[in-house]
């Protein structure tokens, strides 16, 4: 918490002011390995639950295979994914404060909460982006079998299954211009080079919102007084 509490005091001078880059994709999609490939060394800050709660988890020596059955570990798993959510709702609120440059990790499952967050920070300024990373199932499956954080196929099946069906919604959302979708069934393969050009088309861009212009003058305004 307290890396995003002097993140703050970057505000007006962070590179990537008033950019939002949600990255979906379901379970074993390779979300991670398609943000350090696409989006690392940006220096947009990253806000991800999941990072949160499976450091918490080996805190605390316990398994991050998902797929267990005994009750008491899964209420106490519970529990502890309930404190990194806060955790990560914490620091999202910061990060907003200053207006920061951010990657927003999700699974594209809930679509509503999706065009809630980003609604919001289209209002006060935020030019939202969406990287989508898109596998078949089977790869999904295979996977997940191979990660230390597994869940059960069920979940893996489930999720792809809703993830896909909401792949139009979210680029109405985000609209065709701001949004990019990686095919990422071959790991072995790097990303397209003409991905990691629209992407980086996209973090370059300067804001242009009225609300983005307005507040970055205040800002520096308040700089040159002090």
């Amino acid at each position: 918490m307290r890396d995003f509490k002097q993140y703050i005091t970057e505000g007006v001078y962070d590179p990537n002011i008033f950019k939002a880059f949600f990255l979906a994709g379901g379970p074993g999609s390779g979300k991670s390995w398609v943000s350090e490939r696409t989006l690392s060394g940006m220096g947009l800050k990253v806000i991800n639950s999941d990072n949160s709660f499976a450091r918490a988890l080996e805190k605390e020596s316990m398994s991050l295979n998902m797929a267990t059955t005994d009750e008491k570990e899964i209420a106490r798993r519970d529990a502890i994914r309930t404190k990194a959510k806060a955790r990560t709702g914490v620091q999202l609120k910061l990060a907003l404060e200053g207006r920061l440059g951010l990657i927003l990790d999700s699974t594209a499952r809930d679509v509503a909460r999706i065009e809630s967050e980003a609604s919001k920070m289209k209002y006060i300024g935020y030019d939202t982006y969406m990287v989508f990373v898109n596998t078949s199932l089977e790869v999904a499956l295979k996977r997940n079998q191979m990660r230390a954080r597994k869940v059960p196929d069920a979940i893996v099946i489930s999720n792809h299954k809703q993830v896909q069906k909401n792949i139009g919604l979210l680029q109405r959302i985000f609209g065709m211009g701001n949004f990019v979708v990686v095919d990422n069934n071959k790991v072995a393969e790097d990303v397209n080079p003409s991905v990691h050009k629209a992407i980086r088309r996209m973090v370059n861009r300067k804001p242009t919102s009225y609300q983005a212009v307005s507040w970055i003058k205040r800002e520096l305004a308040k700089k040159r007084r002090r």
